[in-house]
């Protein structure tokens, strides 16, 4: 059986490479590099965050948790989405590269939002 704080420590690291990903990969936007197109820049960030994610449903199932049972869980998991969509418009999607960028800085954003309700288990970090 896993310990619960090895499978946050290996959440912890997934959350730092992924986001050191997504910055990575924003950055060689902004400079339309040809490294984006690299093989291992293309699958990386999906093992990390699939790593990612398995780290968290193993917390919460050792917690024996529902993502909905507090309000700061809930706040996450929908800021993870909103995230996520931006991150794909930001990377993907974007038609044009202003809304690249937008969607990239708003990106960054929520992730220091979901960082805040982690740390302070606060669906309003600020007012904490």
């Amino acid at each position: 059986m896993l310990d619960h704080t090895i499978v946050k420590i290996v959440h912890v690291a997934c959350v730092i490479g992924s986001y050191a990903l997504f910055l990575t990969r924003g950055v060689w936007m902004l400079q339309d590099s040809p490294r984006l197109q690299q093989r291992w820049v293309r699958i990386a960030p999906h093992v990390v965050d699939t790593f990612l994610l398995a780290s968290a449903i193993a917390m919460l199932i050792m917690m024996r948790q529902s993502p909905f049972a507090f309000d700061w869980l809930t706040a996450k998991l929908i800021a993870l989405v909103v995230y996520i969509v931006l991150g794909t418009i930001a990377l993907k999607r974007g038609r044009t590269r202003r809304m690249r960028i937008t969607a990239w800085i708003a990106a960054q954003a929520v992730f220091l939002y979901i960082i805040g309700v982690a740390f302070t288990k606060n669906p309003l970090p600020l007012l904490s």
